[in-house]
């Protein structure tokens, strides 16, 4: 199931983010991500696979934070989940057994139930963790998309395309 994937879909609240939803005085929302999983993305990238963001939730910081991490594809506001990934799908080519999805809450299960490598962050809900190959040690927006992208290219034997940048 691992070797397989060529595309990482991940959810944001919850899963790139600790869940908080902060908003200021004027009704502006931000959002606070963590760096590791900025990292983990960008070492997916490097070793050749995807990434994609569907969010239930509209917020421009994740478009900033998308470009900043050269994600192409984000879908927010997406309040049925499936179309987006069914669009991702279609836009690539790619099957079911091709995609890692890391959710954390009921509204991920419906992709959780198709994706070749669906994953859980250690916060999610009980039933999200249960219909998941794989539960993360962290929580998400602590490092949750890292751990699970080192799990990926470790297992692909990519992890080595990571580690040549930072050995003697």
């Amino acid at each position: 199931m691992i070797k397989n994937i060529k595309l990482v879909i991940v959810d944001v609240d919850g899963v790139l983010t600790d869940g908080a939803i902060h908003i200021d005085s004027q009704g502006c929302e931000s959002k606070a991500f963590h760096v590791l999983d900025g990292t983990g993305i960008s070492y997916l990238h490097r070793a050749g696979i995807k990434t994609a963001i569907i969010s239930g939730r509209t917020c421009d910081a994740v478009i900033h934070r998308a470009k900043e991490l050269g994600i192409e594809d984000i879908y927010q506001g997406a309040t049925n989940k499936i179309d987006a990934y069914k669009d991702i799908l279609e836009k690539y080519a790619l099957h079911d057994e091709e995609i890692c999805y890391i959710g954390d809450d009921l509204i991920d299960l419906p992709i959780l139930y198709r994706v070749g490598f669906p994953v859980a962050v250690a916060n999610a809900s009980p039933l999200v963790k249960r219909h998941s190959a794989y539960v993360t040690r962290v929580k998400g927006g602590c490092g949750a998309v890292r751990e699970v992208a080192e799990k990926i290219l470790k297992f692909q034997d990519k992890w080595h395309l990571i580690m040549e940048r930072y050995q003697k």
